[in-house]
């Protein structure tokens, strides 16, 4: 990614409010997001549903307004599908790296997660279940309730440590360089 190359660019904060989409390019966003070394911070402003969650405890520091949502569902498709067992199989196996990837990620157990993702009285026609901010943070999906302030300061905290270990280990890579001469 541009963004972790460019020194000019010290972190990265990112605003979301999805109403989902495409699993396999969410969650390859979501684990680019995660991989980067520079400090990311994410806010959940109206809406993390569904591919909204992994992308939200992507970053190093997730923040979630109080009046935002996140919809936890199980993997689904729309369309024509093949009704055979390598479908089955695929859904599985796509759920299960959703899973552990927000599990990786945030405080929340797999097994929590997926009774949200399963509960079958919360949304209509459909299982999973919709948390409001406090309850994500609660539930450890979510680090922080709080809203813009609160998260570009967090990334300002952030940055100022990122380079305060950049220094010192600049430091110490100088110190060795010495003692190799």
């Amino acid at each position: 990614m541009a963004i972790e190359q460019d020194t000019t660019i010290e972190g990265l904060l990112i605003i979301l409010n999805t109403v989902g989409g495409d699993v396999e390019a969410g969650l390859a966003i979501a684990e680019l997001i995660s991989g980067m070394s520079k400090p990311t911070v994410s806010i959940v402003v109206g809406g993390g549903h569904s591919i909204g969650v992994p992308l939200a405890v992507s970053a190093k520091r997730s923040f979630i307004v109080p009046s935002a949502t996140m919809t936890i569902h199980p993997v689904r498709m729309n369309g024509m599908l093949l009704g055979i067992p390598q479908t089955l199989s695929y859904f599985d196996r796509m759920q299960e790296r959703i899973i552990s990837f927000v599990v990786n990620n945030s405080r929340i157990k797999a097994e929590r997660f997926k009774e949200l993702m399963m509960e079958k009285d919360e949304l209509v026609m459909d299982v999973g279940s919709v948390v409001d901010g406090n309850h994500a943070v609660s539930e450890g999906l979510i680090d922080k309730l709080g809203g813009l302030s609160e998260a570009i300061g967090c990334l300002y905290e952030l940055i100022e440590e990122y380079k305060k270990e950049k220094n010192i280990e600049n430091e110490d890579n100088n110190d060795n360089t010495h003692d190799n001469q």
